[in-house]
């Protein structure tokens, strides 16, 4: 929990400088959409992992 915390403390923290609006919300929008990709990422390789999808196929 303690590193979840200080994620968001550090997600916070970066954007509080930033002055312009559209360069603000579009660094936030792509940190969103990092974010997602990475998760669909995750949940691709393991969907493959556990239905047992041969990696090494030679």
């Amino acid at each position: 929990m303690k590193t979840i915390l200080l994620i968001k403390e550090i997600y916070l923290e970066s954007f509080k400088n930033i002055q312009n609006y559209v360069v603000k919300h579009s660094f936030k929008a792509f940190a969103w959409f990092t974010l997602a990709m990475l998760v669909i990422v995750l949940y691709a390789f393991l969907f493959r992992l556990f239905t047992g999808f041969p990696f090494a196929n030679f």
